[in-house]
């Protein structure tokens, strides 16, 4: 099969960075698919990939953590899909990621793909919505089907991937949403997907928040920059209220900043359920079906706003620099 990686570390704009490699098609184990990738999307977690140690020369590492495709073949385990499945997953990231022809995929992280979406569209919603969803639902605890009118979610980086998601399933779940934004086209973007209100994150976000009538929110998703907004993020949670990030601290963070307001503190990572093998991991394979549903009747929008082809390392390499920037709308797919 052919797939696009690398074999050792050169920087971006090196047009050695990636190259496309001829490799065994892989074959399903226990639970695994195998899939054939019809489109791959690029996500921030690839640059960290492109960034670990390097492999082997025999063995290049494949990049990818998004995917879309048909089921191919299954291992002897298997039980939610068959042969000639339309799927999609955000994958496992101790495994070879989908920048592939085939791909092999534990069954218990993978959804039915949408059957109203093309498949660029389809590609760019497993990551993002898998990190969401969780974020929200799993890591801050609302109840996507409780009344929540009145309750209030600051969302600090909108317009990104997974806010452009975010944004969207909390409206849906009753929200209040607040979300960052400080560029005309950003602000039009995520007000467009789902906040109520944008404020500026290059600018204090207390007053900004508080002058909108919030002296307090009761949950704040953290996207981008964390060490930079966490004096605010201490400033504006509600007392017992809820913080998670996924952007990780540059420095240890004082939590002890929390404890009269009794807050809480979460980290999100979306592979963390396939990277330690957890008792919930099929919650994957439930919440990307519900994902699905909601993407087919139009209560979420798909979140692509560029499409690269064909399938090659050229391409590859070009959606990666885009995100790179970290300055995009949205997502970017690479389709065959």
């Amino acid at each position: 099969m052919y797939a696009i990686g690398y074999t050792q570390h050169r920087p971006l704009n090196d047009p050695d960075s990636l190259q496309g490699f001829d490799l065994p098609k892989p074959q399903p184990t226990g639970h695994d698919l195998r899939v054939r990738v019809n489109a791959v999307s690029v996500n921030p977690v690839d640059l960290v990939g492109f960034q670990r140690d390097a492999p082997a020369p025999d063995q290049p590492a494949i990049l990818g953590w998004d995917a879309v495709g048909v089921v191919d073949a299954v291992g002897p385990a298997v039980t939610l899909f068959a042969p000639g499945d339309a799927v999609f997953y955000a994958g496992d990231f101790s495994r070879s990621g989908s920048d592939a022809d085939y791909q092999l995929v534990d069954e218990r992280i993978v959804g039915p793909a949408p059957q109203k979406l093309s498949v660029a569209q389809a590609a760019a919603m497993p990551l993002t919505s898998l990190t969401a969803w969780e974020a929200l639902f799993e890591q801050l605890g609302i109840d996507p089907h409780a009344n929540n009118q009145g309750k209030t979610l600051l969302v600090i980086n909108g317009a990104g991937g997974v806010g452009s998601v975010a944004t969207q399933l909390a409206h849906w779940a009753g929200l209040t949403v607040i979300a960052t934004a400080s560029r005309p086209e950003t602000i039009a973007w995520t007000r467009a997907h789902g906040a109520d209100t944008t404020v500026n994150h290059r600018q204090d976000l207390v007053p900004q928040v508080r002058a909108l009538g919030h002296q307090y929110v009761d949950y704040i998703l953290e996207l981008s920059n964390l060490n930079q907004h966490w004096s605010e993020i201490v400033d504006l949670i509600k007392p017992s209220g809820k913080i998670v990030s996924i952007t990780g601290s540059e420095v240890p963070l004082d939590l002890q900043a929390l404890k009269q307001k009794r807050a809480t503190f979460a980290w999100e990572w979306m592979f963390t359920k396939a990277w330690f093998h957890t008792d919930d991991l099929q919650t994957q394979h439930a919440t990307l079906t519900t994902i699905s549903h909601l993407l087919d009747q139009g209560v979420l929008q798909s979140t692509l706003t560029k499409t690269f082809q064909p399938f090659t390392a050229e391409q590859v390499r070009a959606a990666l620099q885009l995100v790179a920037t970290h300055k995009m709308m949205g997502k970017a797919v690479i389709q065959r």
